[in-house]
Order: C-alpha cells, then structure tokens, then sequence
C-alpha cells in the first residue's frame, strides 16, 4: 500500500500580483510619485486622519482606519471575531495592497477603490472559538518583533529594488520579472505579519518567506 504525504495547509493570509507581461506606459511611470497623490488622499481619508491644528486641537478628516482594539477585545472576553469587522479590515487591505503595487510600479493601471485588479489578497475567516486564543492577541505584537527586524532591511531593499526598476520600465517598457517577484515577496511577508498581529485574523504564526 503506497503512503501518500500529507501536504502542510497553506497559510490562511494569501497575497499575489499579477504579473504584467507586457509593456507598461513609460510616461505615468516616470510621473508615478505625483499621479499618485490623488489616490493617496483617497487612502488617506478612509483610514482615519486627522490633522493637528492650534497645539492640542485635532481635527479629524477621515473615518474607519484598520480594526484593532474592537477585534481584540471581542476575541478576549466574547470568542468571537463579527464577519463585518472581517470584511472591512479586508478591502480595507486589499484598497492599501493596490495603492502600493502602484507606487511599487508593478501594475500602471490606477488603482481601483473597489475592483480588485492585479492584486490578490484572501484571508480565511476565523472559527474564533476554534481557531483562535483568547489570550494570544495581547502578545502578537512581542512575538513578531524577529519580523518587524528583518523587514526593516526587505524594506530598504525593496526601495532600492523599486528604483532600478523605474529606471527599468522608462528605458524598456518592462518591469524585471525578478525584481517584481521580490517585490511581490515583500508585500506578501508583510502582509502575513500584519494579518497575524494587529488584523488578528489567524493564529498561525506567519513564516520567513518571500515565497506563496
């Protein structure tokens, strides 16, 4: 009798960017930084700013911002993670992804407020009694600390790596397929620990890879 492997469960937070195998526009890519702004301060007014105006007096412009604190203290004292507050820290991630792919240079197409475009991002829906720890959220944050560490130097790279393919894409038209999928690495990683520390939508401890 022929033994088949048990193939580990992928991790519940999956991250991926399509590719574009085809030429991109060399002049929003040049101009980039600046056709960004309109869509930064989309971004920005959904994810709670404020401005500080005469010393202590904050107004604040913009509503929603990721879900934290009312997730976590739902998960302590009730087990229970309610699917609305799910689905919002979700587009609301997947809104973020798109903008930064586009900034990243790795899609010119504008990014959507609600079409999902090139940027695939799923979470798995958390049984909260079953799948998560009470207690576990009040730590996440210590425990990914190895990982705030060596992203800190993925980020730097990624900068840098983002450069040479601006320089790339306005003298070719591409973008290397190397650098895109480190890039793509990067934002996947982060996206894990995100997911795991502060979005609390998995147990799963996130793990070292740029990889699927």
């Amino acid at each position: 009798m022929t033994t088949v492997p048990i193939q580990p469960a992928s991790y519940p937070v999956q991250f991926t960017v399509d590719y574009p195998d085809r030429p991109l526009n060399r002049l929003t890519t040049a101009l980039r930084i600046f056709i960004a702004i309109p869509i930064l301060v989309v971004l920005e007014s959904v994810s709670g700013g404020h401005v500080r105006v005469h010393g202590d007096d904050v107004i604040t412009y913009g509503a929603g911002a990721t879900l934290f604190l009312g997730p976590l203290l739902m998960i302590l004292f009730r087990r229970k993670y309610p699917r609305w507050w799910f689905d919002w820290n979700l587009e609301l991630q997947r809104f973020g992804n798109r903008v930064v792919v586009f900034l990243a240079l790795m899609d010119d197409h504008y990014p959507s407020t609600d079409e999902r475009q090139s940027v695939h991002l799923d979470y798995e829906y958390p049984d909260a009694p079953r799948d998560l720890n009470r207690w576990l959220p009040l730590v996440k944050w210590l425990l990914v600390v190895p990982h705030f560490i060596v992203l800190v130097f993925l980020w730097i790279a990624a900068l840098f790596a983002v450069v040479a393919a601006w320089f790339a894409i306005v003298f070719t038209g591409r973008y290397p397929h190397g650098i895109f999928n480190f890039v793509e690495g990067v934002l996947r990683w982060t996206q894990r620990v995100v997911a795991y520390a502060f979005l609390l939508v998995t147990d799963r401890y996130p793990p070292f890879s740029l990889t699927a």
